[in-house]
């Protein structure tokens, strides 16, 4: 008897043992489910947010390769102003240089002149100063022509 009464009291500390330990895995398993429930719920929010952002995300990129295309068009426009003004620029240059040509051939042209120039003043010089002595000896070779035909 002693074993039989041994072998109840052992099944009963196994029974309220077993049922203790139910009892806290409920506990534990209900704690989980809590925490399992929890954490659904901030996935599913967590996934709202991400569909907004990827929302706005997208609208963000839109924009972006708007103003993209219109900065693309714009630098375009510049560039053919920036053609224009390089070509009004070549041909400033290339009036600048028709310019130096022909002050350069003016020069020149002088430089070889101005002997020529030179002998032509000389030649008038001299015509000048005959003309003048022609004119002074006429003068005196005709006043005492005067003077004796009105005696």
């Amino acid at each position: 008897m002693d074993w039989a009464i041994l072998l109840y009291i052992s099944a009963l500390i196994a029974a309220v043992a077993f049922a203790v330990l139910v009892i806290f895995l409920v506990r534990t398993l209900r704690s989980a489910n809590r925490t399992l429930e929890h954490t659904a719920n901030t996935v599913a929010n967590l996934e709202k947010q991400l569909n907004g952002i990827t929302i706005e995300t997208e609208q963000l990129l839109n924009k972006t390769n708007r103003l993209a295309d219109d900065i693309q068009q714009k630098t375009e426009s510049v560039n053919s102003l920036f053609t224009s003004v390089k070509d009004l620029g070549q041909s400033v240059t290339q009036f600048n240089q028709s310019i130096k040509q022909v002050s350069n051939s003016v020069t020149t042209q002088v430089g070889e002149q101005s002997e020529n120039i030179a002998k032509a003043v000389n030649w008038g010089t001299t015509a000048l100063d005959l003309y003048t002595k022609f004119k002074l000896r006429k003068q005196h070779l005709d006043e005492p022509i005067k003077t004796q035909g009105g005696n």
